[in-house]
């Protein structure tokens, strides 16, 4: 019998992919992994009133879609969920030479082997970036696999988080310094677009942006500068080496367990 509390009927909850689901961009030193993220987000919106509810993260940072298949997919049928969600495939889309539809097919695979599980699959379209100066050239790419995507989540019945169209997060103020993770005001404002898609009730409230003056020619391409100098060559050194951020960085709740009190 569901608990009349509850709204939903989901006790057992798996969140796999990159940094996206991760939470990078959304540092909370008392999390576990030291990141919150939209996933716990959703997973403590979903715990509160279902005393049984367990929940695993098995996504890490800078994975791309071919290891999120090789090492997550099977630990998330081991667990058994009645609820996933996943996120792949945007650290290939944005990879020069990269063939969105190539992508969206090994993606398709993933999808077939999770939907043995049974559960309730949510998949996530990547966002609109023509707000980026830098990375608007990166928009056809992310809509046609945005396109494939849909076509993937309606040949297997998953639900979509519709990122594309979250015009919230078409904001710098939603975004890290790095440009490239969600602030905590993303991320609070994913989850919410997840609990939407899933149909949940719950009390978190839209992120309100302060309104950012506009700046100098000259301070905007200092600030581009210090973005480039900071995060991007790095990440470019990365690719150039065949390294990546997740190297050696073990899933924050790779095992189904109880949360703590929702904090919201």
């Amino acid at each position: 019998m569901i608990n009349a509390h509850r709204n939903h009927p989901w006790t057992r909850y798996v969140a796999l992919g990159d940094s996206f689901t991760e939470g990078i961009g959304d540092p909370k030193p008392e999390s576990v992994g030291g990141h919150r993220g939209w996933a716990d987000r959703v997973a403590e919106v979903l715990s509160d009133g279902t005393p049984d509810f367990n929940y695993a993260n098995l996504a890490v940072r800078g994975k791309i879609l071919r290891q999120i298949s090789d090492e997550q997919v099977e630990p998330v049928l081991r667990l058994r969920p009645d609820l996933i969600t996943i996120s792949a495939g945007g650290n290939d889309v944005i990879r020069p030479g990269t063939d969105p539809d190539d992508i969206a097919a090994r993606f398709d695979d993933v999808i077939s082997r999770l939907s043995r599980s049974g559960a309730t699959i949510v998949l996530f379209t990547g966002p609109d970036l023509g707000f980026s100066p830098f990375f608007r050239s990166m928009r056809g790419k992310i809509a046609i696999y945005n396109e494939n995507l849909r076509s993937v989540a309606a040949r297997h019945g998953c639900l979509v988080a519709d990122l594309w169209s979250l015009t919230a997060i078409q904001d710098a103020g939603m975004w890290a310094p790095d440009r490239l993770h969600f602030n905590p005001m993303g991320h609070h404002t994913i989850a919410r677009s997840v609990l939407s898609a899933l149909c949940v009730e719950n009390s978190l409230q839209p992120s309100q942006i302060e309104p950012l003056p506009m700046p100098s020619w000259r301070g905007a391409r200092t600030s581009d500068v210090a973005w480039a100098r900071t995060y991007l060559v790095p990440w470019v050194l990365r690719r150039a080496r065949h390294q990546s951020s997740g190297d050696h960085i073990l899933p924050k709740r790779p095992e189904a367990s109880p949360l703590g009190r929702p904090r919201f």
